[in-house]
């Protein structure tokens, strides 16, 4: 069997896509630079499904519900902690993401530029959920998720690496929809396994780490990702390429600039409004943070709903219509609406609705954005420097939002009663900034 015989990289055992390839099509002979033309087929598009489910639930459980947990038991009345120990271990990954995307482009091994990741991820971030379940104090559970928080973000990655390697324009709105949905999932369904093992700490943090990696650690067995031996070699990893990645130039790639922007401004609105959501219900509810769970896993499945309409209209219609900006404005008025249901909020109806509309816009809003940056990355060849770079705009945020929102609810703070109001009606606006520069910006996207 020769190597442009089909079959052949199967023989080997390295399948190289499970892109739907005509007869005669020499997939190994495809530039990594090449735009991807043939559509991924469902059973690949199911797994990756699959991993991104596994991802988001060892990832999200902590961060929403885990980490809350344990500040409360070492720390009570102290919830601004959660917004140091997010914002901390965020800044960690924010300087390390593009060393790994650099790494990720570069790697040439029989398992593919992609994969390695997946598993490097999953060992740091199980040891970040052990350190952090058996920590005795909070400078070791900050420590923890500083393990945590980038070995998930490791491991995760590559699957967004990979849907911008092989999806063409036409599947990028459904896919993106589809994994969205499960990551909007996934933490709901986690906190529900958390809470059902809520008497044992250290079983609320490693049974939905245990249950994420296993669904993430597949995902490559059944479907490989191939060689990326014979791919072009693009030189070395050095310290001048490594600084340089951390920036693009703005006035040649304008689109990209615009919506990075946006997508900043945006997520600085979201994690002012979901990193303290713990400790929101437990005050406005006026229970004990343990048991906030229950509330949480309850809400979270019904927003479920709400962010699966989210996912599935914007990424089909978005695909449908051909038309990415508008969904992405229509998403932040959503979050603004949800914003003030919930600052104003004092009872669990309420909140509900706020969750509601929020979850919603999250959704529609991390579907087709993700579809306006698959098509506009500057250099496919540097898909992982890129992507990177796109994560900035969510990692920066992620590590500023919650160090300043801890401030923000202790300003006109009475006691305990933190000022959940301001920091909610601030996050409104952010949102809607972020959206009203995409929509207005970036040209060459519908």
């Amino acid at each position: 069997m020769t190597k442009n015989e089909p079959g052949a990289e199967l023989a080997a055992g390295l399948a190289v896509s499970d892109a739907i390839v005509p007869p005669g099509v020499d997939a190994a002979a495809d530039t990594v630079a090449a735009e991807p033309q043939q559509p991924m087929s469902r059973s690949y598009i199911f797994w990756l499904m699959l991993a991104s489910f596994g991802v988001s639930m060892a990832m999200m459980v902590p961060l929403s519900y885990g980490l809350a947990v344990r500040i409360s038991e070492l720390a009570p009345g102290h919830e601004e902690v959660l917004g140091y120990i997010t914002g901390t271990a965020q800044a960690v990954y924010l300087i390390i993401s593009p060393l790994i995307g650099i790494w990720s482009d570069r790697t040439r091994s029989r398992f593919g530029r992609r994969t390695p990741f997946i598993y490097l991820g999953i060992v740091i971030g199980l040891l970040g959920l052990i350190v952090i379940s058996l920590a005795p104090n909070l400078l070791i559970v900050g420590a923890g998720w500083v393990l945590g928080m980038s070995g998930w973000s490791i491991a995760g990655a590559p699957l967004q690496l990979l849907m911008a390697d092989k999806l063409p324009e036409s599947q990028r709105g459904k896919v993106s929809a589809l994994t969205g949905l499960m990551t909007q999932i996934a933490p709901v369904l986690g906190i529900g396994v958390a809470y059902a093992v809520s008497s044992n700490t250290t079983l609320v943090f490693l049974v939905p780490g245990v249950i994420g990696a296993v669904m993430l650690g597949i995902f490559p067995l059944i479907k490989p990702e191939g060689s990326s031996k014979d791919l072009p070699r693009t030189g070395h990893v050095t310290v001048k390429s490594v600084v340089t990645s951390y920036g693009f130039n703005v006035r040649k790639y304008p689109d990209f600039a615009w919506n990075w922007l946006g997508r900043f401004v945006f997520f600085v609105g979201l994690y002012f409004n979901t990193t303290f959501g713990t400790f929101f219900y437990a005050q406005r509810l006026d229970l004990p943070v343990r048991e906030v769970a229950g509330i949480v896993a309850t809400v979270g499945m019904i927003g479920v709903l709400a962010a699966a309409a989210g996912a599935l209209i914007g990424g089909f219609l978005s695909d449908k219509l051909q038309r990415r900006r508008l969904f992405v404005m229509i998403a932040a008025v959503l979050f603004v609406g949800g914003a003030i249901a919930e600052a104003t909020a004092w009872a669990l109806p309420q909140i509900i609705v706020g969750a509601v509309l929020m979850q919603l816009a999250i959704a529609v809003f991390a579907t087709v954005d993700q579809a306006i940056v698959f098509a506009i990355i500057p250099e496919r060849d540097q898909i992982g420097r890129y992507m990177a770079v796109v994560q900035f705009a969510q990692k920066i945020p992620s590590a500023l939002a919650p160090l300043i929102a801890g401030v923000v609810i202790t300003i006109g703070a009475v006691g305990d009663v933190k000022n959940y109001t301001l920091l909610y009606l601030t996050g409104a606006v952010f949102a809607l900034v972020g959206g009203l520069i995409i929509l207005l910006k970036v040209k060459s996207i519908r």
